[in-house]
């Protein structure tokens, strides 16, 4: 498990705490913070990489201009000052696409030694935000914001219910695109171009399937044993 931060928690009381823990660690840096080189040489992060050529460059989709953009890796080892020099290497990956965009910099203790290990790391803090879609849609729309069940048997029972249903609105992401569309079609239409061009529509998906299933209710049939 890769435990991936934002700017808020970059500083030398986090990095100690995962280290202890032996946890591995994404943080996305900030630029103005100080670090450490092989050679001991203590500067803010974008001093280190200052004049560095990219050692590695692909193109990725901007998910919020969308587009294509070209977006350049520089790495370093480096290390933390609050550790003292030579303990606990770590790698300041520099991400830019060069659109007026800020630089993400990233430190992480994973094992950088290629470029692909790189660009996971990259890819790992990209995807970030759809973890906190994750959470606030199970929260919003699957009732776990207050649940108010005060056994823990109840809250397990509640948790085993919300995984199940996450898990068929998962697979419906999973059918055919026609079929996923008629099924929003019918059941949630949407006029809007950003509710239609959402990649995941896991809301509109759970409203449909409710519209669906409160308009056709399953019929159960329970027999009983001839034992």
């Amino acid at each position: 498990m890769i435990h991936v931060f934002d700017r808020g928690y970059a500083g030398s009381p986090w990095l100690q705490a995962l280290d202890r823990y032996g946890a591995r660690f994404i943080v996305r840096w900030s630029k103005y913070y100080p670090l450490e080189n092989a050679a001991g040489t203590s500067k803010a992060a974008w001093k280190l990489l200052r004049g560095k050529r990219y050692t590695s460059k692909r193109m990725l989709r901007d998910a919020r201009r969308k587009c294509e953009c070209e977006v350049g890796l520089k790495i370093l080892q480096v290390f933390h000052p609050g550790y003292g020099h030579g303990l606990c290497p770590l790698h300041l990956i520099v991400a830019s696409s060069g659109q007026k965009q800020e630089p993400w910099y990233l430190l992480t203790n994973e094992a950088i030694s290629t470029q692909d290990e790189a660009w996971d790391v990259v890819m790992a803090y990209a995807r970030r935000w759809q973890i906190e879609a994750c959470f606030r849609f199970n929260k919003t729309e699957l009732a776990l914001e207050s649940p108010r069940l005060w056994t823990w048997e109840r809250r397990r029972k509640l948790l085993m219910l919300v995984t199940l249903v996450y898990a068929l609105l998962l697979a419906t992401l999973q059918l055919p695109e026609q079929w996923r569309r008629e099924l929003l079609r019918r059941w949630c239409h949407r006029t809007g171009k950003r509710s239609r061009d959402t990649p995941t529509p896991l809301y509109r998906i759970r409203t449909a399937l409710a519209a669906l299933l409160a308009h056709s209710p399953p019929e159960l049939n329970f027999y009983k044993s001839s034992g």
